[in-house]
């Protein structure tokens, strides 16, 4: 049984895979500041992609997606703001995503992709 971290980023590697595969460009992955941590920035098209993703082995909590509550949206949009100043970029259109990771024994991943799941 993987710990939380580790099924964590299994999630994030899974994520990752299915957004390039969707035609995004990974941009960074678990990109760090003070604040916290992003764990997926992408480009699409001229959007710029900040991705929260949530892993779960099962929806007795509610399905992974729902756990991106307004206050994690709150430090979100922060962490973006310290992501384009460090790295001095612009975008026509700034997004943000959340994925969805429901890991199944012996079968493959679940994966939901809410494009613009928030302002």
């Amino acid at each position: 049984m993987p710990t939380r971290n580790e099924l964590g980023s299994h999630g994030e590697r899974i994520a990752a895979a299915f957004l390039t595969s969707a035609g995004l460009r990974v941009l960074d992955l678990n990109w760090r500041c003070r604040e916290g941590e992003l764990d997926i920035v992408a480009r699409d098209g001229d959007a710029l992609v900040f991705c929260e993703v949530k892993t779960r082995r099962g929806v007795g909590y509610g399905h992974p997606v729902e756990a991106v509550t307004t206050a994690k949206q709150r430090r979100l949009r922060t962490l973006a703001h310290r992501w384009l100043a460090a790295h001095h970029a612009h975008a026509a259109e700034l997004r943000f995503d959340v994925v969805g990771v429901l890991v199944r024994p012996s079968r493959p991943a679940l994966v939901t992709h809410l494009r613009a799941a928030f302002p």
